[in-house]
């Protein structure tokens, strides 16, 4: 199974860290994040990695090389222009069967293998890893009755969201509503697939995870991983 992993980001939420080097190289647990999610993949079957690269590449490469150190294959595909989330799937060549693409700065226990076969079962063209995700509001929410009168007053109140993971499974259609060799986020390739009346599913976790692009939830991953270790399988 092959692998794509989006690696070329210049990581501006967890400056001035990234100013020296790339986020997918910050540390958890005395490695790089991107090496606990190579070995992860490795552990789930997946022998071919792609590497999306743009942001301080050289640093990316000169750390993972071949992969022949973690058992893997990589490979790199280097945007010379910042392609957004989905844009540098088109240029990245031979993905022709089932892939996955993910996010090189999140941290989760999620089994990858299970979710392709989710995904085949299912019969979609796309399917997002979604978790659960409370979200506070430390203010006082009013609740009215569209007429200037309070139905509710709620203080901070808790909301749930299912959130995209930053993991993704796609089949090679999925491809074809790309921009050539253009700019393009994951949320308006979705859109892209819904109004192609393509079908687009989602996998729900409730297992570990958490995206380290902010300082309070990279600080927050660094402690619960030397806790949680063994559940992360590296």
């Amino acid at each position: 199974m092959r692998a794509i992993i989006l690696a070329g980001g210049k990581g501006v939420r967890l400056a001035p860290l990234t100013a020296v080097i790339p986020k997918p190289l910050v540390p958890i647990g005395g490695m790089p994040v991107l090496e606990i999610v190579i070995r992860q993949l490795k552990a789930n079957g997946f022998h071919r990695i792609t590497l999306a690269v743009g942001y301080l590449a050289d640093l990316i490469k000169a750390y993972f090389q071949d992969g022949s150190r973690w058992g893997v294959k990589i490979d790199y595909s280097f945007e010379a222009k910042p392609l957004g989330t989905a844009g540098p799937l088109g240029l990245i060549d031979g993905l022709n069967e089932t892939f996955l693409v993910m996010n090189a700065d999140i941290l989760t226990n999620m089994n990858y293998h299970d979710l392709i076969g989710y995904h085949r079962e299912q019969g979609c063209v796309a399917t997002i890893g979604a978790f659960e995700r409370q979200v506070q509001i430390d203010l006082g929410v009013i609740v009215t009755d569209g007429h200037q009168r309070i139905k509710d007053y709620i203080e901070k109140p808790t909301q749930s969201y299912l959130v995209s993971m930053g993991v993704y499974i796609f089949e090679p259609k999925a491809l074809e509503l790309l921009p050539d060799k253009g700019y393009m986020d994951f949320p308006d390739l979705v859109k892209r697939l819904l109004e192609a009346d393509l079908p687009v599913g989602y996998s729900p976790f409730s297992g570990y995870w958490l995206d380290i692009g902010r300082h309070e939830d990279y600080y927050e991953a660094a402690e619960e991983f030397e806790q949680l270790r063994e559940k992360f399988g590296v």
